[in-house]
């Protein structure tokens, strides 16, 4: 009956201090996470009244603007844009990274290192940097197209390729994280699978998309849902590295941006919050279609 007794007593402490230990994650996610969901979700039903003080409702207002503002489906597109460019290569990239960096090389941890550094770096500092390196007059990328006899290029400022310049500074700053996360799933595949396929004959290529592909799929899958929901995210690079007065802006503003413009630029807080709602809606819609297609192409065997 004792031991019973104290069984009893060891299992509500034991619940009792694995909530305590969740406790100041749960509290960050209602606070910083949850609680916005609602108020996003709440103020869009609102205009901000004048001199910023005070809502007025409005009901579905700001959705019937939003449904017809070029701005917006301008930047989705742009959004969509960029999410199509840096998801793929920098997944591929990195994968391919990976790969190298998990066999027996030379300066194996010297290199994770180098090709990680981007990741902790701060994304100001970053996009500043790459403004600096597209300067159309005195850019790194412009002097070296010079010093070939080549015209200089409008890295940011053409709004034909302003959107490629960005996701480029995109797929460089992710490559590192995402290459991470590979090695963390090459390391699980047995090695004896790649020995067996190596006494059948078969060489690298085809031990690459035979073994190492199927095997990785489920930390592909991740990857690639993770990334999309950040690529969709994108902000930090476009406000540092495109002025206001930039003729690509309209060209390459996503709607995050275009919800810091209305939101905290002009206070109209509940038309950007109908935007983030928008966006919100589109990275659903895309998680869901990636979860339904992943049982055709993720391999969890």
């Amino acid at each position: 009956m004792n031991t019973e007794k104290r069984n009893n007593q060891w299992s509500k402490s034991e619940f009792l201090w694995g909530w305590l230990f969740l406790l100041p994650t749960i509290t960050g996610l209602v606070l910083l996470n949850i609680i916005p969901i609602f108020q996003t979700v709440y103020q869009s039903f609102f205009k901000t009244g004048a001199f910023g003080k005070g809502n007025v409702f409005i009901g579905l207002d700001n959705y019937r603007k939003l449904f017809g503002d070029p701005a917006v489906w301008q930047s989705l597109i742009n959004t969509c844009k960029y999410a199509l460019i840096e998801v793929p290569f920098s997944i591929a990239i990195a994968l391919v990274l990976a790969v190298f960096l998990n066999e027996n090389i030379k300066g194996k941890s010297i290199w994770r290192t180098i090709y990680f550094l981007p990741m902790v770096a701060a994304p100001a500092a970053v996009a500043m940097v790459w403004r600096w390196l597209y300067n159309s007059e005195f850019g790194l990328f412009n002097h070296i197209l010079s010093r070939l006899g080549a015209a200089p290029i409008n890295w940011i400022s053409n709004p034909n390729i302003a959107y490629i310049s960005v996701a480029a500074v995109g797929i460089w700053s992710v490559i590192g994280y995402n290459m991470v996360l590979f090695l963390a799933g090459l390391q699980e595949i047995p090695r004896d699978y790649y020995e067996a396929a190596q006494i059948d004959g078969a060489g690298g290529v085809k031990r690459f998309f035979h073994i190492t592909l199927p095997l990785i799929s489920p930390t592909m899958f991740f990857v690639t849902v993770t990334r999309i929901i950040g690529a969709m995210q994108i902000f930090d690079s476009i406000y540092m590295m495109m002025d206001k007065s930039n003729p690509a802006l309209a060209k390459t503003q996503s709607l995050v941006y275009l919800f810091y413009k209305y939101s905290f630029v002009e206070g109209n807080k509940g038309y950007g919050s109908a935007i983030v709602m928008l966006l919100l809606l589109v990275i659903l819609l895309i998680t869901v279609i990636q979860l339904v297609c992943q049982k055709r192409w993720v391999n969890y065997s």
